[in-house]
């Protein structure tokens, strides 16, 4: 069988997987029930937590 012309990419990913968003999009969803962590509450754990590793290191580590 001879092909009557080539087909472009997006025609041959249609013909594998079928039709394709033409944009990405991502749907956030909501953690497991907790209340959402505000911005700067949750630097500031993260600034402690790294500090409570930090000060737990050997002091060879330091």
């Amino acid at each position: 069988m001879e092909r009557l012309r080539t087909l472009s990419e997006a025609e041959c990913y249609e013909r594998c997987y079928g039709w394709r968003y033409s944009e990405d999009t991502v749907k956030v969803l909501p953690r497991g029930g907790r209340p959402p962590v505000e911005p700067d509450d949750f630097g500031e754990r993260l600034r402690l937590l790294l500090e409570l590793r930090l000060d737990a290191r050997e002091p060879e580590a330091a």
